[in-house]
């Protein structure tokens, strides 16, 4: 499935995909070559693969993208981001990228490197994800192989933490797609009106790309905690109030997160969404509670 072709995949559709990241230690990268295997039997459509602060999992990225696609016949995806590459490092990595078989790629600016606040762009390099997508798109033609790339970027439902204001990141996310951007998928959040409205707000301004909402099951109170504090998304207070009950147990809080997940997925599923990304974060036994409850709908959705 690639992303270019998204709207072409009218009986495939609603699209599931799955999101996971490079582990840093290799019995890490065992534990997921584990929990692909288990992953891959759930079927989604595609599998993106995050890149870490200043490139520090590049080749794990791709090397894990190739054995998605080649291993299990999933078709992958490849982040991308602006941190720490000059045009000419992208260029290498575009290359690699391609000759590996990967045709998707989530292009991101990236976040700044760990105990940086600031985005600090490097030498001959870019600051923003639409000079990322442009860079890209570029590529293409330079090597005649346009279009062989499906792009997606991020939209923030409720805006980016480095927004100055909300039509201030609507114009950043007009600017990526303009671009050259065929998907947008978005950052996670936990109460399904924000992202109608960001749907609604988004179509305003001119932007007709498929949107794929973000979902990330939560598996630790204290993690989903400290991942919302960094990029932002509001934890609704009954939500709030039942993970505050289960910080000490993960395994109530992965219950409680499982149901969460479940309920935003069903009414998104039943509001007509293109697709669901899911950021499984590595494991794959609350994703399978978490298909099996939506495999009715999904099999209606796609009859």
């Amino acid at each position: 499935m690639l992303f270019s072709d998204y709207s072409k995949y009218e009986n495939k559709k609603p699209i599931i995909s799955f999101e996971i990241f490079p582990p840093r230690t290799e019995k890490g990268y065992d534990n997921l070559k584990f929990e692909l295997s288990i992953l891959a039997d759930l079927n989604p459509d595609c599998i993106t693969v995050t890149y870490g602060a200043m490139g520090t999992t590049r080749e794990k990225t791709l090397d894990i993208a190739s054995l998605i696609k080649n291993h299990f016949g999933i078709e992958p995806a490849c982040h991308l981001t602006c941190v720490g590459s000059t045009k000419k490092d992208l260029d290498s990595i575009l290359e690699s990228i391609y000759e590996a078989g990967v045709r998707n790629i989530v292009a991101l600016r990236g976040d700044p490197p760990e105990g940086e606040k600031n985005f600090i762009p490097p030498e001959d390099g870019y600051s923003y994800a639409n000079e990322l997508v442009e860079h890209i798109r570029n590529y293409e033609i330079r090597t005649g192989n346009q279009n062989n790339f499906g792009l997606a970027v991020a939209g923030y439902p409720e805006k980016h933490v480095e927004a100055s204001e909300a039509n201030a990141d609507l114009a950043n996310l007009k600017r990526k797609v303009d671009a050259g951007a065929d998907i947008i998928i978005t950052q996670l959040f936990f109460n399904n009106d924000y992202f109608f409205d960001f749907v609604q707000r988004v179509r305003d301004i001119g932007i007709t790309v498929p949107i794929i909402p973000g979902i990330m099951p939560i598996l630790s109170a204290k993690q989903i905690k400290r991942i919302t504090s960094m990029c932002g998304t509001t934890i609704p207070q009954e939500l709030r109030e039942k993970l505050d009950a289960a910080v000490d147990d993960d395994d109530k809080a992965r219950d409680i997160g499982i149901k969460q997940c479940i309920k935003q997925s069903k009414e998104l599923l039943a509001h007509g969404v293109p697709g669901i990304h899911f950021y499984v974060l590595n494991k794959s036994s609350h994703m399978i509670r978490i298909m099996e409850a939506l495999s009715e709908d999904l099999q209606k959705l796609r009859a």
